[in-house]
């Protein structure tokens, strides 16, 4: 079994990494929540898959389940849904001293974390995740948030969960195109912070998931524990998202997270090349391991519709906004800019595309 502790300024906590290791969800959680009631948050492709198993594992041993399925989709992450999750845990009287068990991907994990948050001013929160993208980020660091019609994740607040269980079997039952998407962020921390990481991508990722994942939340909790509510470092994760955003928002998040953010870090190696960040060979092997894996390298939007998405982006800060751009495989460096240069930042991104 692999163990990570996240050790941050408002909690410590434990993340585990092994196959399997879902079927001892009750024992972990009893051991750090004590037997509570149980709220499962889940979506409906998760729930025929694995809620069964995981509400069997806490009932024996004496959480009482109840269990509130959402539509699969990055559009049930609304503000809508986080109202409908509330009123089911205040219907059930559910209090601060329980516990809601987040059970699914990136979406199910940030909007769970989000009602936990800020339900009786919050409550003790575990994450189980079950796709490639939560294993390797969002279950860990406690950003939680819903999106708004302006842009995604724009709604949110940082709540750290109790425990984290990534079990690779849970990958298993992904389609192909859903364990593509959680590659993206794979290839992320690769390029921010650790090119052996990156050269392991090389080759096929499952007979290797265990080690991957540790390397991935390995990276990220230091960035969380040096950083936790995202004020300097942490800001490297965010490699690729900024231009990803505001692609998710003119496609009205029809090209989903992992996509978006494939065609981001191509983009901001572009920028950072024609900038004279990096060098040609460094957006060349970004751009080759976003296709080896089977991702998008380019949008064919306009300047005009992602430079609205950009100006929305949760990470403006006043009038600037901080890009991550990579100087070579293994490191990336946090750059502000007024928005009045975003214009010519996002002509440098998709000057490749124009080339060919």
């Amino acid at each position: 079994m692999r163990i990570i502790t996240a050790n941050t300024a408002t909690k410590k906590y434990p993340i585990y990494i092994e196959s399997g290791i879902s079927a001892q969800i009750g024992i972990l959680s009893a051991e750090i929540t004590g037997s509570t009631k149980a709220a499962l948050i889940t979506d409906d492709n998760v729930d025929r898959l694995y809620s069964d198993d995981i509400t069997e594992a806490l009932e024996r041993v004496g959480f009482k389940v109840i269990k509130y399925v959402l539509p699969n989709g990055e559009s049930s992450k609304s503000m809508e849904n986080y109202i409908k999750i509330l009123g089911f845990l205040a219907e059930n009287e559910l209090s601060r001293g329980d516990t809601l068990f987040a059970l699914g991907g990136g979406m199910v994990g940030d909007i769970s974390g989000f009602a936990a948050a800020t339900y009786l001013r919050g409550m003790r929160l575990v994450q189980i995740p079950t796709t490639v993208l939560a294993m390797t980020d969002s279950s860990v660091g406690g950003k939680t948030a819903v999106n708004l019609a302006s842009g995604k994740n724009q709604v949110g607040t940082f709540y750290q969960p109790d425990l984290v269980v990534c079990d690779p079997v849970l990958l298993s039952t992904l389609s192909d195109e859903i364990f593509r998407d959680g590659c993206a962020e794979v290839i992320k921390y690769g390029v921010i912070a650790d090119r052996q990481l990156f050269d392991i991508l090389k080759n096929p990722i499952m007979p290797q998931i265990e080690e991957i994942i540790k390397r991935c939340l390995t990276i990220k909790t230091r960035l969380v524990c040096e950083d936790e509510f995202d004020s300097g470092s942490r800001q490297l994760l965010n490699f690729g998202h900024t231009f990803g955003h505001a692609i998710e928002k003119c496609s009205n998040y029809s090209i989903s997270h992992g996509k978006a953010v494939s065609i981001g870090m191509v983009m901001a190696a572009s920028a950072a090349e024609a900038m004279g960040i990096c060098k040609e060979d460094c957006r060349r092997e970004i751009e080759g391991m976003v296709k080896l894996h089977g991702l998008p390298h380019e949008t064919d939007f306009n300047e005009e519709s992602l430079l609205k998405g950009m100006i929305f982006d949760k990470k403006r800060f006043g009038e600037e906004i901080t890009f991550v751009f990579p100087k070579e495989i293994g490191q990336c460096i946090l750059k502000k800019y007024p928005l009045t240069e975003l214009k010519g930042i996002l002509s440098s991104a998709l000057r490749e595309r124009d080339v060919k």
